[in-house]
């Protein structure tokens, strides 16, 4: 059987949009469940953006993601002089002409068009989206080399094809249109025809192209933001196509055993942020136990926290088993971490406002103070400061108490459970916090 080689062919600009490194999972996991190759094109013609860094940036992300490629990274610019021999080679058949152009800025060039054929229909079988048809009279002549003599994007694509040896093109629907182009060039060339399968849109909950104006767009982002790259690799396999069954959380071995392009789905996939924020929720509870305390310190250490120094390793796993599970990205520890090792920790002015501002909580803050200040060190503990409160409550529930206090010792309105906050920070930081709470920020 002939070997099944694909390739992602992105165009570096120091950004990788999902929607581009979702096609590159596809292309990646197509490769693996068939024992083909991926192949990794660099489409650097644009010489202004495709920097270095640009390209570095391209690296770095598949990395992180764990998108390995099976022979060397193919530069596009490198292959140019192919790609003009080719074009005299289409000219010299007739399937190709140069005609004078005007340019926007007002110069006129040579520029080289490509034939299209008057008559017949262009068709192909696409893996996803089923058999697609247009008649070739309904595609005009399109230029194939600038007046600058540089190649254009539809000759160089297709030569590069050519030479990678490419059997399938899985990309973007947007790009329907350029693969009926993109077929007579094949034909021009009497080179054997990929397969082609197009992948539907990722897009917003209005319908429309997701972008930056919905958030994060770029792989960079959500790696900055604390998210994990297998829940971004696992989320993004899941916009478009399903296991066939209720899993959601796939190790990397079933995704490839799992996956087949008759699969994926035609219709657009609607992203969603909290969908896959719960995502990275569940595989940051799969992270051991030991190397999610190293990440703990590290971020303390990183944002100058001293005083977490002090704290003894069994501190520290209870603050892990407390803090893990509750955790949906890891930059969330930056701020729900502060109040445990310093004063100094920010303040939601809305949560005061709710919280701390109805009338008695000042009064209610103090005889916290001298309740919780009678229990003995020893006794300190989640267990004992529930059943304290809940002996306050009488059974009409405990929110009078547990909101204004966690508002009081944390600045903050959510977070882990009170009753093992409490027990973290220790009796006399309590006390501290409850006081200055009830003096400076309750109502009378």
């Amino acid at each position: 059987m002939e070997e099944i080689r694909v390739r992602f062919a992105p165009s570096p600009t120091g950004k990788v949009h999902i929607g581009n490194i979702r096609a590159a999972i596809y292309n990646w996991l197509f490769a693996r469940h068939t024992g083909g190759k991926f192949l990794l094109r660099v489409e650097d013609t644009d010489l202004e953006r495709s920097t270095p860094e640009a390209i570095q940036v391209l690296f770095d992300c598949m990395e992180w993601l764990g998108l390995d490629y099976d022979e060397e990274v193919f530069y596009q610019t490198k292959n140019a002089p192919r790609h003009l021999a080719v074009a005299e080679q289409l000219l010299a058949s007739g399937h190709a002409y140069k005609v004078e152009r005007t340019s926007r800025d007002g110069k006129t060039g040579v520029v080289t068009m490509f034939r299209m054929p008057k008559e017949g229909t262009i068709e192909f079988d696409d893996i996803v989206k089923g058999h697609m048809a247009k008649k070739a009279e309904d595609i005009p002549d399109f230029a194939i080399v600038r007046s600058d003599g540089s190649p254009i994007f539809h000759l160089a694509n297709v030569v590069d094809d050519i030479d990678q040896r490419v059997t399938h093109i899985i990309r973007g629907d947007d790009h329907v249109e350029n693969t009926f182009k993109h077929i007579c060039l094949f034909r021009a060339l009497g080179a054997p025809i990929p397969k082609y399968g197009h992948l539907s849109m990722i897009v917003n909950q209005q319908g429309k192209p997701y972008s930056k104006r919905d958030g994060a767009a770029f792989v960079g982002e959500y790696r900055e933001q604390g998210y994990l790259p297998e829940a971004l690799f696992n989320y993004l396999l899941l916009l478009g196509w399903n296991p066939g069954d209720d899993r959601e959380i796939l190790t990397r071995e079933e995704m490839i055993r799992l996956f087949e392009l008759e699969k994926v789905h035609v219709t657009a996939a609607m992203f969603d942020p909290k969908k896959l924020a719960w995502m990275n929720g569940e595989y940051i509870k799969r992270i051991p136990h030991e190397a999610f305390k190293a990440e703990l310190k590290r971020r303390v250490a990183a944002a100058g926290l001293a005083a977490a120094e002090a704290q003894g390793e069994a501190w520290w796993d209870y603050l892990v088993d407390q803090v893990q599970p509750r955790t949906k990205v890891l930059n969330d520890l930056d701020t729900s971490l502060t109040c445990f090792f310093t004063d100094d920790y920010p303040i939601d002015a809305k949560a005061v406002e709710k919280r701390l501002k109805k009338p008695g909580v000042k009064a209610t803050l103090r005889d916290l103070v001298t309740r919780f200040g009678a229990v003995a060190a020893a006794d300190w503990t989640a267990p004992n400061l529930e059943a304290l409160v809940k002996g306050l409550s009488q059974g009409n529930g405990m929110g009078p108490w547990v909101h204004p206090i966690r508002v009081a010792v944390s600045g903050r309105g959510e977070g882990i459970g009170l009753f093992e906050m409490l027990q973290l920070l220790g009796k006399e930081t309590t006390l501290v916090r409850l006081q200055k709470a009830a003096d400076e920020l309750a109502a009378s």
